[in-house]
């Protein structure tokens, strides 16, 4: 049996929470361009649970969001978006 057949168990089980890495340059407005995305999809995130962590020479920073993800659709939505910012060089 294939694992994409139609007996296949989905991978996630929503509603779920969900971690979500965004690495981008270390610039100003970027981490609230993040912010403004995921609020976008996600209206309950709460801001205060951003985790940011700049990269060991300070160019980069990372900005880790956990949102509590209702369905795959707003999942793909959600990362398309990000990752469609200029601002955003990475989505994980």
């Amino acid at each position: 049996m294939r694992a994409d057949g139609p007996q296949a168990k989905p991978l996630l089980t929503f509603p779920t929470p969900f971690p979500i890495k965004v690495m981008g340059r270390r610039e100003d407005g970027y981490a609230q361009a993040v912010l403004e995305v995921v609020l976008r999809h996600a209206p309950d995130f709460d801001p205060a649970t951003m985790e940011m962590r700049p990269s060991k020479a300070g160019t980069y920073l990372s900005v880790t969001v956990t949102i509590n993800a209702r369905s795959r659709e707003q999942l793909d939505a959600l990362y398309k978006e990000l990752s469609g910012h200029p601002m955003v060089m990475m989505v994980l």
